[in-house]
């Protein structure tokens, strides 16, 4: 029950509803009790139903009567001997109850007053006297009306030691919830002391009980007294266990409350201090502060965190420098998206459509970025790779991140690291220094809105090192899918997830990228593009967008694919194809200036009006070219800006030794050693004659002295010369080669093949020889970009030398003087 509710009538009330004559006493004695019990049951009641309460022995209680045949009963009954008998409804619903609707025991009540109340319903004022059972049906109209049968109470217990105990204890309970309820008057406990009738403090308590009227029935039916005060009791020590638990929360709650309303006031009064002195209100800032924080999607840890700095900020004068430094501080974390992501496009032939529209080639890049989508649909969540995507320049590595972007429907980040040298830069500054600002991976998402963009990492092989950190090791958390959940950023002071961010880093060489950061990574090489690929991208991507940047259109000029060859062929030599857009921008400006000078031109370019524009070709370095002297090989070179060809060229004069220059790197300075010591090991295996070997000195050069060269890859080629120089054999026509050698004979695979094999394409190489392990390299590559190529692949060296030698000797050989 919620409440003990107090229904007894003092002795001042009762005197404006009872008679002055009237002798009723509200707190029944244990005389009037005796004299109650001694009174005989009427042999007939009309009976008066009760929907919701049950009437006690001794107990006053007001009835408000609204039914006719209730009203007629109470008017009769008040007539006659004001003698009535009270039952209780099962159940209150029913309107019009018949016997059987009714509990078998009731209460014989005295009427004391009627009343007629002003909307019409009359109210009764009952004392229960003696409980009765029910009998048999005499009327039921107007009203019940019923024998009755004797209610046999077993007092036994009334003196008994334990009874009194058990009295005792519910009179203590009974003070005890009153004193706990203060929507019980104070007058209760002057009633329940001073009720001296153990039988009525029992009758008096159960009707009072807030429960519910079938519990209430049990206590009437009871015939046991002591078992009816047990029960008593154990529904008051309920009680009291609930009214004491609602005072622990209500005190609680009131202490809590007690404390946000010292401290509101304390704010209050810190915050007019703080004008006062500083003359500026900033109150209404700290206000919308706290308004924005409750729409933000972060955790309970970065909520509190915010609080704790907002009201750090509050009780900040406006005037220090502190004051704006924190404010900052706050606005950052306001304006970063936490939790806040863009919904992935999943229409995965959208994203190929996106794909193959803004990028020729890179076939497994665009595989890899179908794949994450196709997994993204299906899972719904996964951690996002991240993707290097590394090789030449001007192949589209960093535009591609946008068109990624696009087909993701995700926001576009790009952050350039060439040349950073600062940690700080990455992980932020602590926010105690002077202009310390945010890293700029948090600045990027600050940026982008959203919580998962496609993030451009640009030139991460340029990341430099200096006295203020390595900025590649504060990379290393950023770029690892197992770390970057819980990204710390200095100035932000708090982890950051990371994981929804698909990273795109783009690099020209991977081995400058360390290793540790590498392994973090999914490398994906992107590797230079073909003369056909070049004219592709030529004729629908850089020719339009010139046009438009300069407000051109495609009637202005046009450019036929045989003049795109050329402008590719003879004044570009590159991987990608960032000198053919300049090529283009130049052709384009031609027809700018034509007509904005009113010139009279032919917008159809023809291969001699390419050649007026663009000036004479000087790209004839890697042609090949044909030469009879012995010791000249083509090798194969990969580069910065993609593959090309170079000449092995070696000498011999008398003397002794071997001298190397062209720039070399020591790996391929080494390469020539190898080689030259294999060939004296197995003479007779090549045809060479020991004795050129000791009394002739070779010299090995490399064209182009200016330009640093190293590797591996020209092992073989360099092999190849110094035999044919020695044999003065005859090296078969338009054959180049790349491989590395061994002192054991052995030929191992190198890298950059499909740049080498454009390389060899632009010379009009013919055939080509390559490592076995360098096959799969050749199957990768689409059969059209291999069309007029013919590939050897060998393992030892002997076999080069095979292919690569031919029989005869070239003209003018030099004839070697052996003789001692």
């Amino acid at each position: 029950m919620s409440k003990l509710k107090f229904n007894m009538f003092d002795k001042m009330s009762l005197e404006n509803i009872v008679d002055e004559d009237s002798e009723f006493i509200p707190l029944m004695s244990s005389e009037d009790e005796e004299e109650i019990h001694k009174e005989e049951i009427p042999k007939e009641l009309a009976i008066l139903p009760l929907r919701n309460s049950v009437l006690f022995p001794g107990v006053v209680i007001p009835i408000t009567a609204g039914r006719d045949s209730s009203i007629q009963l109470i008017k009769d009954a008040n007539k006659a001997n004001k003698i009535i008998g009270v039952v209780a409804q099962k159940n209150e619903a029913i309107e019009d109850p018949s016997i059987d609707d009714l509990h078998q025991v009731g209460t014989v009540a005295k009427i004391l007053k009627v009343l007629k109340m002003p909307d019409g319903n009359t109210t009764v004022i009952l004392q229960g006297t003696k409980r009765f059972k029910v009998g048999e049906l005499l009327q039921k109209e107007p009203y019940i009306k019923t024998t009755t049968i004797g209610f046999v109470e077993d007092r036994s217990a009334i003196n008994d030691s334990e009874f009194n105990a058990i009295i005792d204890s519910i009179r203590e309970k009974a003070l005890e919830i009153i004193h706990l309820n203060p929507a019980l008057p104070t007058e209760a406990s002057f009633a329940i002391k001073n009720i001296e009738s153990k039988t009525f403090l029992l009758n008096f308590i159960s009707s009072n009980l807030d429960m519910d009227v079938k519990d209430k029935q049990g206590l009437l039916d009871e015939p046991n007294l002591k078992e009816r005060a047990l029960l008593t009791l154990k529904t008051m020590d309920h009680e009291l266990q609930h009214l004491e638990l609602k005072q622990d929360i209500q005190s609680k709650t009131r202490t809590d409350m007690d404390k946000q309303q010292r401290d509101y006031y304390l704010h209050q009064q810190l915050k007019t201090i703080q004008e006062e002195l500083g003359g500026v209100s900033y109150s209404e800032d700290v206000a919308e502060m706290r308004i924005k924080s409750k729409k933000k999607k972060w955790s309970k840890e970065v909520a509190e965190k915010f609080e704790k700095e907002l009201g750090r900020l509050e009780r900040m004068n406006p005037q220090v420098a502190e004051y704006s430094v924190q404010r900052s501080y706050l606005e950052l974390i306001l304006e970063l998206p936490w939790n806040e992501y863009s919904k992935d496009k999943f229409d995965l032939k959208r994203a190929q459509r996106i794909l193959d529209r803004d990028h020729s080639g890179m076939e497994k890049v665009k595989e890899r970025i179908i794949e994450h989508l196709a997994v993204l649909k299906l899972k719904g969540d996964m951690k996002s790779p991240i993707l290097c995507l590394y090789g030449p320049p001007g192949v589209g590595k960093t535009s591609l991140g946008r068109s990624i972007a696009e087909a993701l429907g995700r926001k576009y980040v790009r952050m350039s690291l060439g040349g950073l040298r600062d940690e700080a830069e990455i992980r932020g500054h602590r926010k105690t220094y002077i202009g310390a600002m945010p890293g700029r991976i948090v600045q990027g998402l600050k940026k982008a809105e959203t919580s998962n963009p496609v993030f451009i990492l640009d030139e991460i092989d340029k990341l430099g090192s200096s006295h203020q950190g390595d900025p590649s090791s504060a990379m290393l958390e950023v770029l690892d899918p197992e770390q970057n959940a819980t990204f710390y950023d200095n100035y932000l002071e708090m982890g950051y997830d990371l994981s929804k961010v698909l990273f795109i880093a783009t690099a020209n060489n991977i081995w400058n990228v360390p290793w540790a950061l590498r392994d973090r990574m999914e490398l994906i090489q992107l590797t230079g593009y073909t003369l056909q690929e070049k004219v592709e991208i030529g004729r629908k991507h850089l020719l339009p967008k010139q046009l438009k940047e300069h407000g051109l259109d495609s009637s202005h000029l046009k450019i036929g694919k045989k003049q795109f060859e050329l402008v590719v062929d003879s004044y570009t030599r590159e991987s990608g194809v960032r000198g053919l857009d300049k090529r283009i921008a130049k052709l384009v400006r031609f027809a700018a200036k034509s007509i904005a000078m009113e010139e009279t031109y032919e917008p159809i370019l023809t291969n001699e009006k390419i050649e007026k524009i663009l000036g004479v070709s000087h790209m004839g370095r890697d042609k090949y070219e044909q030469s009879n002297v012995a010791g000249v090989v083509t090798g194969l070179a990969w580069t910065q800006t993609g593959g090309d060809i170079l000449y092995i060229e070696s000498i011999v004069s008398k003397g002794k030794g071997m001298s190397i220059t062209g720039n070399l790197g020591t790996v391929m300075k080494e390469s020539a050693t190898i080689a030259l010591e294999y060939i004296k090991a197995n003479t007779a295996i090549f045809g060479v004659n020991p004795k050129v070997l000791e009394k002739y000195k070779v010299h090995i050069h490399v064209p182009e002295g200016a330009t640093p060269k190293d590797g591996p890859s020209a092992g073989i080629a360099m092999l190849t010369s110094l035999v044919s120089v020695f044999t003065q054999r005859k090296i078969k026509a338009r054959l180049a080669m790349t491989g590395e050698i061994t002192l054991r004979g052995k030929v191992l695979p190198v890298g950059g093949i499909k740049e080498k094999i454009l390389a060899a394409k632009r010379a009009n190489i013919k055939e080509l020889i390559l490592c076995k392990e360098n096959q799969k390299d050749i199957e990768e590559i689409k059969s059209k970009y291999l069309k007029g190529l013919k590939f050897h692949y060998v393992t030892e060296m002997k076999e080069v030398l095979e292919i690569a030698l031919l029989k005869q000797k070239v003209k003018n050989a030099v004839k070697f003087d052996l003789e001692k």
